[in-house]
């Protein structure tokens, strides 16, 4: 389980992220665009990641991690129950929808870091 605290915290340690409201719900950006948003009331978190990404992180348990079930879905966003999820798996999910997003300065950063450069 990760708590909401700990989303945050793993959110915003990528560079030049931050958090912003998005209708109801905290939303994490890298410039304007959205890397994740957070659900308080439904404990979860939708990452936008790419279509492999988006099968690759589901395959692990789909009633963890599954896509959104709509025609947001297929853009990549990607629902996480934090109630469920282990907070390594979390950061590696965070960590990609930041790349996904991220101009390719800041994401070469990230990965770099988690190839061990």
């Amino acid at each position: 389980m990760v708590t909401e605290q700990t989303c945050r915290e793993l959110a915003l340690s990528f560079p030049e992220s931050h958090e912003e409201p998005h209708f109801e719900k905290p939303s994490f950006r890298i410039g304007k665009k959205i890397f994740a948003t957070m659900n308080l009331k439904e404990n979860r978190v939708c990452a936008k990641l790419s279509d492999i990404d988006q099968d690759v992180f589901s395959a692990f348990d789909k009633n963890i991690i599954y896509p959104v079930p709509n025609k947001w879905g297929k853009q990549g966003w990607t629902l996480v129950d934090l109630g469920a999820v282990r907070e390594d798996m979390l950061l590696d999910i965070l960590s990609t929808a930041y790349c996904e997003v991220a101009p390719s300065r800041l994401a070469a950063q990230i990965r770099g870091s988690v190839d061990g450069a």
